[in-house]
C-alpha cells in the first residue's frame, strides 16, 4: 500500500531524494559518455592528452570539441611540437574567428617542406589577416604561375612602343612564391601584374627598335627583374618569362600620318582666313573706287556750271569755249582711233 510522500518518514524522504539524485547524475554522466567518448577514445589512441573534463570546458566555452580535438591530433601525428601547439591556443585561435585546422595543416604542410619557417604565431596572424595559410605555404612550396596580363580582365597583350614606333605586342607568364614575411599587409597579384606590366612596357620603350627586342626578349626579363617589383608585396618573383611577342601596327607612321593631316586642316583654315581678309580687302577697295568714281562726277557736273558762270562774268568768251570744246572732241577721236588699233600702230 501506497502513502504520500508527506505521509512517509524523513529518512525515507532522505533515501528517495539521494537515489533520484545519484540517478540524475548517471543519466548526466551516460549522456556525457555517448557525447564525448568517441572523441577521448581518439584522442587517447593518438596522444593528443585531451580529457573529458576538457571536453565539457569547451562546450561550457562555446568551443567545438571536435574541431580542437582532430586538428590536435593532426599535429600530434605530424610530429609538431605539443608544445607550443596547445589546446589553450587551438581554443584561443578558435574563439578568435580563426579556421583552426587550416592554420594546423599549414603548420604541417611548412614542417614537412623543410625550406619555411612558419611558426605558430605568425600562421595565426596570417589566418586573423584573413589571408588563406594553408594556400600561401602551398604556394611557398610550389610557385605558383601568374599570366601578364591577366586574360579574366579583358586584356590578351601588353603593348609597347619602340623607339622608331613600331608597336610590340608580348604576353608574359611570372611565377612568384608567397613571401610569408609580408603577407600581412603586403599587396597582392594585381600589384605584381601591374608592376610587370609597367616594367614590360617601358623596357620595350627603351628599345631602340623592335629588332632589339625580338633578337633578345629576355633584356625584358632582366630588365624587368633588376627593378625589384616584388617590394612590399605578398609575394617574391622568381622568374618573369616572355611567353609571346607579335609585332603591331607602325604607330610612329600612324601619329605622323595624324600630325599631318592635322597642319593640313591647320594651314587650310589659316589660307581661309587670309583669302577672307583678301576678299574683304577687296570689297573695300571696290568701296573706294565707286566713292571715287562718285567725286568724279560730282566734280564733271560742276564744270559746266563754272563754265557759264565764267561766260556770265565775261572771264571766257564763246568762242573760246567753243574752241576748248573743239579740242576735247579732238582728243576724244583720236582716243578712240587708239584704242581700235593694236599696241604698235598706237604707239606710231
Amino acid at each position: 500500500m501506497f502513502y504520500p510522500l508527506f505521509a512517509q518518514e524523513p529518512a525515507q524522504i532522505l533515501t528517495l531524494i539521494g537515489f533520484g539524485f545519484i540517478f540524475l547524475v548517471v543519466l548526466v554522466c551516460f549522456i556525457i559518455f555517448l557525447r564525448f567518448f568517441p572523441l577521448w577514445i581518439q584522442s587517447l589512441m593518438a596522444g593528443a592528452g585531451v580529457g573529458i573534463s576538457d571536453m565539457i570546458g569547451m562546450t561550457f566555452r562555446k568551443v567545438n570539441p571536435e574541431v580542437i580535438i582532430r586538428s590536435k591530433i593532426m599535429a600530434v601525428q605530424a610530429g609538431l611540437d605539443d608544445r607550443i601547439i596547445t589546446t589553450k591556443s587551438l581554443e584561443a585561435h578558435y574563439l578568435s574567428g580563426g579556421n583552426v585546422p587550416a592554420v594546423v595543416k599549414a603548420m604541417i604542410a611548412a614542417s614537412k617542406a623543410k625550406i619555411i619557417d612558419l611558426d605558430y604565431k605568425l600562421a595565426t596572424a596570417i589566418d586573423l589577416a584573413g589571408r588563406n595559410v594553408l594556400e600561401a605555404v602551398q604556394t611557398s612550396v610550389y610557385p605558383k604561375v601568374i599570366d601578364c596580363p591577366t586574360p579574366s580582365k579583358g586584356r590578351t597583350t601588353l603593348d609597347g612602343v619602340a623607339k622608331n614606333g613600331i608597336q610590340l605586342k608580348v604576353k608574359a607568364r611570372v611565377t612568384v612564391r608567397t613571401n610569408l614575411r609580408q603577407l600581412i599587409g603586403g599587396a597582392t597579384e594585381d600589384t605584381i601584374i601591374a608592376r610587370v606590366g609597367e616594367g614590360i612596357i617601358s623596357a620595350i620603350g627603351s628599345a631602340d627598335t623592335q629588332g632589339e627586342v625580338l633578337e633578345n626578349p629576355d633584356r625584358i626579363s632582366k630588365t624587368v627583374l633588376e627593378r625589384r617589383l616584388d617590394s612590399e608585396t605578398a609575394f617574391e618573383i622568381v622568374s618573369i618569362d616572355i611567353a609571346d611577342i607579335d609585332v603591331g601596327e607602325n604607330i610612329g607612321a600612324r601619329l605622323q600620318a595624324d600630325q599631318a593631316e592635322a597642319d593640313t586642316r591647320v594651314a587650310r583654315a589659316r589660307a581661309e582666313g587670309r583669302r577672307a581678309l583678301a576678299v574683304a580687302a577687296e570689297q573695300e577697295n571696290v568701296a573706294r573706287i565707286e566713292e571715287s568714281r562718285a567725286k568724279v562726277v560730282e566734280a564733271e557736273a560742276e564744270v559746266p556750271l563754272a563754265i557759264a558762270e565764267a561766260i556770265s562774268s565775261g572771264t571766257l568768251c564763246i568762242m573760246d569755249y567753243y574752241r576748248l570744246k573743239n579740242i576735247q572732241s579732238d582728243t576724244e577721236m583720236r582716243g578712240s582711233i587708239a584704242r581700235g588699233l593694236p599696241a604698235s600702230a598706237a604707239k606710231t
